[in-house]
């Protein structure tokens, strides 16, 4: 069979979002407070806690904490909301 330069579609999904925060209470109450799932929060000794959150209804989740290699806190920006259900018909 002959190729014809077309590539099947690759079923991608967005799972973790990591970001940074300058304060993990503070973070972890404001997401709380929107209703978000808390899927973890762990900590080991003093240096180091990461917190897991989901919002409502979503595949994705965001993490956070102390010790966890992240973005500087303030630095994710102007990123945009994909609604991938109207583009899949649902």
């Amino acid at each position: 069979m002959g190729t014809t330069g077309k590539s099947e579609p690759i079923d991608m999904k967005l799972e973790v979002v990591v970001i940074g925060v300058s304060d993990v209470d503070r973070a972890k109450a404001f997401y709380e407070k929107l209703g978000w799932r808390l899927d973890a929060d762990f900590v080991k000794g003093d240096d180091f806690r990461v917190i897991q959150l989901t919002p409502h209804n979503s595949q994705a989740s965001i993490i956070f904490g102390k010790g966890v290699p992240s973005p500087k806190p303030g630095s994710v920006r102007g990123s945009e909301r994909l609604d991938w259900s109207r583009r899949e018909g649902k």
